[in-house]
């Protein structure tokens, strides 16, 4: 490794973060070129493509038809970085078959003042 900074990596997931707070702050859709532009970085257009595709793949993004390419945008239920970690919640919660006890095991593990804020949150109907 060398020290000029180029080996250093971005955390997991920091570049899907920022991607998506482009598109948040936009309030509108984007191309992957305006995206590239709006994160001032040493990013390849291909790069941020990819990265695109992979959101649109998990159901984070969706993406319409714009001349020979696409613009994309969050889709509803993930407008800001709070909808983005509920959605990535049920995504590992979908991935085991028997959810009665992972949710169990997710409640036992919660600290006290988590566990009163969900609880507040099932009596009030999650409102």
């Amino acid at each position: 490794m060398t020290d000029d900074g180029k080996d250093e990596r971005r955390p997991a997931g920091g570049l899907e973060a920022s991607v998506m707070a482009a598109l948040w702050a936009a309030g509108g859709p984007l191309t992957p070129g305006q995206v590239q532009s709006s994160l001032g970085a040493d990013l390849a257009r291909t790069t941020v493509t990819t990265i695109l595709s992979r959101l649109h793949d998990k159901g984070v993004v969706e993406r319409q038809r714009r001349g020979r390419g696409f613009v994309y945008f969050p889709v509803q239920e993930v407008q800001d970085a709070h909808g983005l970690t509920a959605r990535r919640m049920h995504t590992e919660l979908d991935r085991d078959s028997d959810r009665e006890t992972v949710l169990a095991r997710f409640v036992a593990q919660l600290n006290p003042d988590d566990e009163r804020i969900l609880r507040d949150l099932l009596e009030s109907d999650g409102r």
